[in-house]
């Protein structure tokens, strides 16, 4: 399907199914955590899904790509980006399948019936605070620091969403993964399963993958490392794979 390419917008390729989406290089290009995210993050067939502060879109375009049973829906507060996903949603003939709406997380349940998704996927702002930011109002500022939302009430509203049983998806940084279980067992989220993400085998993590499950009992599977690159400007396997890339020789 043919749509609008604004003159600052790039198509991307994307690796699975022939799927494409529009970037911006002045407002957010998506990174490797929602990629990641949208690999670790496992549906049921026939799940509904619903993924916060959506962005462009890459999280619900990357699952349906594996799950193409699953419906989804995208939440995202900014009009622009919002208009992106729609657009790439568009382009890669997803009407169908996936819905995109413009919302504030804060008041997710204005929006969705509690107590009606299968799962819940999130790569949310990471930043506390403005310190240092030079427009607190910029697309960047708004999706990298915690401005529009918390941390708490992309957690709180998701538990009121999620079926019982039902599972929360997250990407974050480690430095604040105390925070994030304590959240998440505050409004019985318990947490699951866990993996680290290492940038080399000898680096400190800087990113952390969550599920927790709505109600479920206290035991968390904590997976083995992920490892991102073998030398510098090579990936490991398990990211070609992910990506759906051949390991380059």
């Amino acid at each position: 399907m043919n749509v609008e390419i604004k003159a600052q917008e790039r198509i991307d390729e994307l690796g699975r199914n022939g799927y494409r989406i529009l970037q911006d290089p002045d407002r957010f290009c998506f990174g490797m955590d929602a990629v990641l995210l949208s690999d670790f993050a496992k549906v049921k067939r026939g799940a509904k899904v619903i993924d916060f502060c959506t962005g462009t879109g890459i999280i619900p375009i990357l699952m349906e790509a594996r799950n193409e049973t699953a419906s989804f829906e995208a939440l995202e507060i900014q009009e622009e980006s919002a208009d992106m996903a729609e657009r790439s949603v568009a382009m890669n003939g997803l009407q169908n399948k996936i819905k995109v709406i413009i919302g504030d997380v804060t008041k997710a349940r204005d929006y969705f019936s509690c107590d009606s998704y299968d799962a819940i996927t999130c790569n949310p702002p990471y930043m506390v605070g403005q310190h240092g930011l030079v427009n607190p109002t910029s697309p960047k500022a708004i999706a990298r620091h915690e401005l529009l939302c918390t941390l708490e009430d992309i957690l709180r509203e998701g538990a009121k969403l999620l079926k019982q049983g039902g599972s929360f998806y997250l990407v974050h940084r480690p430095f604040r993964l105390t925070e994030i279980i304590t959240l998440c067992i505050k409004y019985k989220l318990e947490p699951k399963r866990m993996r680290m993400v290492y940038p080399y085998t000898n680096k400190e993590p800087n990113m952390v993958l969550l599920q927790a499950i709505k109600g479920g009992k206290p035991r968390l599977t904590v997976e083995s490392p992920l490892i991102v690159y073998e030398k510098p400007g090579t990936y490991t396997k398990e990211i070609y794979d992910i990506y759906g890339m051949e390991q380059e020789k």
